[in-house]
């Protein structure tokens, strides 16, 4: 096939959303999610019952991805599927279906590492799209990762700075976690916090290195605190949960600028972006946003639909290895852990 008509399908099953999409030369022609509901009652993701809902989901998932890009499966070039890092049993469930999907077709497989997919999802193109230039800094925030990172090129990558013990999305989920609220909880604080005062309450900052960040303590002080006010008044969640929600993320939010205006200090980069399920955050948006205006700095924030865990994001890092000829061997298997540094 041409190098002007490329077709990746990308597959994506690295925790508990099953998705697939096709991507032509950089576009975006479907972006199918299937959401596993079943993790809600148990107030995080069961790794066991992720991976049976993988394998009931894949098929229907990939096919409908097909359909809606408007090709047949002989169209594709090649398949790109998530490595790690990531659960186990759902990482398997897509490894071994896009392995055997590229050696039906005899097409070229390509192993994606999910966390570097995070950040090339802002290479995806598409009406107003603003792509970053080389080299840049990527804040990388989710429920399992906080890196700063600078991206030197597409698959050459070098961590800045990390958390020594939590990741954020974990902080915004545990906190929500202690409020009472369901599972996920971290939107939850995002929708309640935009009604309350970010000064109500105060929460001290770690004191680690410039560019590290860690959130078991805060997590610790949070806990303290409710239960602290609770036993004085039992009705003080319901009475102040909006000021809690807000203080809660004024604090997270707080955090993560103050290492981003290290790193550019460090590195004399203003080019910065956000990447994964918590830059969905509309805090952390807005503060970016002020930031072009107050520190000159030019950021890029990714769409919604490719902040989660998404199959279009593997697609166009699929494309973008492709376009390098980067293909995995067939006796490639998947890893759960796996450094965003590694390719």
């Amino acid at each position: 096939m041409s190098t002007s008509n490329i077709y990746i399908l990308g597959i994506e099953s690295s925790c508990d959303d099953t998705s697939a999409a096709v991507i032509h030369n950089g576009k975006v022609l479907s972006n199918i999610v299937a959401n596993q509901e079943v993790h809600a009652k148990y107030g995080g993701v069961v790794p066991e019952l992720a991976s049976r809902a993988h394998q009931q989901n894949i098929v229907p998932v990939v096919q409908q991805a097909i359909a809606q890009a408007g090709i047949t499966k002989e169209d594709l070039s090649g398949i790109a599927f998530t490595r790690g890092p990531g659960l186990m049993g759902s990482l398997l469930v897509g490894t071994s279906f896009a392995k055997s999907l590229a050696l039906g077709l005899n097409i070229p497989l390509l192993d994606i590492n999910h966390m570097q997919a995070h950040i090339l999802a802002h290479f995806i193109e598409e009406e107003n799209s603003k792509i970053p230039p080389f080299p840049f800094i990527c804040l990388t925030i989710s429920g399992g990762h906080t890196q700063l990172i600078k991206i030197i090129d597409h698959f050459n990558m070098e961590i800045l700075g990390e958390t020594i013990d939590d990741a954020v999305g974990e902080a915004f989920d545990k906190s929500a976690k202690i409020l009472g609220l369901p599972y996920p909880g971290g939107p939850l604080i995002d929708k309640y916090a935009q009604q309350g005062n970010p000064k109500a309450f105060t929460f001290t900052q770690p004191k680690v290195g410039d560019l590290e960040f860690s959130f078991s303590g805060l997590k610790t002080q949070i806990l303290y605190f409710v239960q602290k006010n609770v036993k004085a008044d039992p009705d003080f969640i319901e009475k102040n949960l909006v000021d809690i929600c807000a203080s809660i993320q004024h604090t997270i939010i707080e955090i993560l600028v103050k290492k981003l205006k290290n790193a550019v200090k460090e590195t004399g980069i203003k080019h910065i972006a956000i990447a994964g399920g918590v830059s969905a955050n509309s805090e952390i948006r807005k503060r970016l946003l002020l930031a072009e205006k107050h520190w000159g700095w030019t950021t890029y924030i990714p769409k919604f639909q490719y902040t989660t865990d998404n199959a279009a994001m593997i697609a166009i890092t699929g494309y973008l290895k492709y376009l390098k000829q980067n293909y995995a061997d067939f006796s490639i298997s998947a890893k759960a852990r796996l450094k965003v540094t590694e390719s």
